[in-house]
């Protein structure tokens, strides 16, 4: 590394910034938001922790239980940001990863929608709406924590992918594979 660096200060007049700089095997590093990794003696390209964490950190703050405005908005925001963090990171070798986003995105919203309920009647009464039968939907209007009841058969039912859809959320592995595929 001390020859490169001198190399790149005298010769080439460039600075190094050591704390970007390592040299290192590929799958220990990351670069521009990716990082490696082999499988059968091909390397691959996949979306690295880091970029996976910021990620799920501004999904976390566009979908807070908490957070005021229409749903459709809040969708409006998710798909903006989701698109374009799909696109940056299409060149990835690892389809689960957006698989896994889609999925731990529409729990959020899901845990959002059912505490905006507020109460069980509403929820019963929405859940009904929503085709979940009567006596189902008992279960999913009953519950003390908004993320385990997202994850509930009953709300997942009511709330389902199609209802998503229906919404207008983008899905993220949908939008992969067409990136990959065009």
């Amino acid at each position: 590394m001390n020859s490169v660096r001198r190399f790149l200060d005298e010769e080439l007049s460039l600075k190094v910034n050591e704390r970007k700089s390592a040299v290192d095997r590929p799958w220990r590093l990351k670069f521009l938001g990716f990082s490696f990794y082999k499988r059968k003696g091909e390397v691959l390209v996949r979306v690295a922790r880091q970029a996976l964490d910021r990620c799920k950190d501004k999904l976390r703050q566009l979908t807070q239980r908490t957070r005021p405005g229409k749903l459709e908005d809040i969708l409006q925001n998710v798909n903006e940001y989701v698109m374009g963090w799909t696109g940056y990171f299409r060149l990835a070798d690892t389809p689960s990863v957006f698989v896994e986003i889609d999925e731990w995105l529409r729990r959020r919203l899901r845990q959002l929608v059912w505490k905006r309920w507020k109460r069980g009647k509403t929820r019963w009464r929405e859940l009904v709406g929503l085709g979940v039968p009567p006596e189902r939907a008992r279960l999913g209007a009953v519950g003390i924590s908004p993320w385990r009841m997202a994850a509930s058969p009953v709300v997942s039912e009511g709330l389902s992918n199609a209802y998503w859809r229906e919404q207008g959320l983008r899905s993220i592995v949908e939008r992969y594979h067409q990136l990959r595929t065009a």
